[in-house]
């Protein structure tokens, strides 16, 4: 077989014989790697402490953060054995981009200190010192996990404002409307609405006002569907349509979830007001979470399953 022949991910002559560490990396890249990432880490030291405290703090919003780099770190681990047959090298001219990524997250913290263009300086360094070190052979299995790495930096509090607004007043209408369909056709109650407001009227003439608040705008739970929908598009769809469906999918179900969290809301503040405040609105809250997963994942297994793939089928193939 002549050498044109070979693919650019086939092993090279002389790398069987390299002792891999958990079959993925050679001694020198351990030990060169542990460089790089002490390096990183005490460059970007104080990015990363910020952002475990947000985390920490606000553990109903950002605590996904947490999980994010284990679930790209586990797309990498399925990828291992296409990443150890690819041939590594220095590719400098991404130099330029991780220098530039180090001077932007300089200028956000020192002069505009923005938590969120940080995290992104962060990553486009990241990604540049591994195409640096390893080269676009190796790169081009790394790229998407270290892209979604993005999804565990926090958002802006202006961007959060604007957009937790808007899904304020579509809970409020969403979920009025839903009301107002189960309560006034029999007559047990009716539901007014004003901004985000909803004003529940019995039908023994008592007003229960129900205010729905930015911890209900439904925010975290369009961060946290659209940092599942990647990870299930990335790790168990193979067609691109699929993933791209599955991640336009995650917006408009976690908003009608949440429609459906705040209406349930509503209805058990007919038996006891107490039940939409408080340490009751958490729990109620979270445990809806549990049936606002099962109808994502349902709706990616049926997705997964519109069109079979032939490359999953070897006996359907062509010859």
């Amino acid at each position: 077989m002549s050498s044109s022949s070979l693919h650019s991910d086939q092993t090279l002559p002389d790398e069987p014989t390299q002792t891999r560490v958990l079959g993925l990396f050679t001694r020198e890249g351990v030990s060169i790697g542990l460089v790089c990432l002490v390096g990183f880490g005490l460059v970007f030291f104080r990015w990363f402490l910020h952002q475990g405290q947000i985390s920490i703090t606000h553990m109903q919003d950002w605590g996904h953060s947490f999980v994010i780099p284990l679930i790209a770190g586990y797309m990498i681990w399925q990828r291992r054995e296409q990443i150890a047959r690819t041939s590594t090298s220095v590719f400098w001219p991404a130099l330029v981009p991780f220098l530039l990524g180090i001077l932007a997250y300089a200028y956000n913290l020192f002069m505009v200190r923005n938590h969120m263009l940080q995290g992104m300086s962060m990553i486009m360094s990241l990604g540049s010192l591994v195409l640096l070190m390893l080269g676009p052979g190796v790169f081009r299995y790394l790229f998407l996990p270290i892209a979604y790495l993005v999804l565990m930096i926090t958002i802006a509090e202006s961007i959060m404002l604007a957009v937790t607004f808007k899904l304020q007043l579509l809970a409020s209408q969403g979920s009025w409307l839903l009301l107002n369909l189960i309560g006034s056709p029999f007559g047990w109650f009716s539901v007014d609405i004003d901004g985000n407001t909803l004003q529940i009227l019995t039908s023994s003439g008592e007003t229960l006002p129900m205010n729905v608040a930015e911890a209900c705008s439904g925010m975290r739970m369009v961060v946290a569907f659209y940092a599942l929908a990647v990870a299930v598009a990335l790790l168990g769809s193979s067609q691109w349509w699929q993933r791209i469906a599955l991640v336009l999918l995650a917006g408009p179900v976690a908003i009608f979830m949440n429609i459906v969290r705040v209406t349930v809301l509503g209805l058990l503040m007919l038996v006891n007001p107490d039940l939409a405040s408080g340490d009751a609105h958490t729990l109620i809250g979270t445990i809806l979470l549990v049936p606002s997963l099962g109808l994502f994942l349902g709706l990616a297994w049926i997705l997964n399953r519109l069109i079979s793939d032939p490359a999953a089928n070897p006996e359907e193939s062509p010859t």
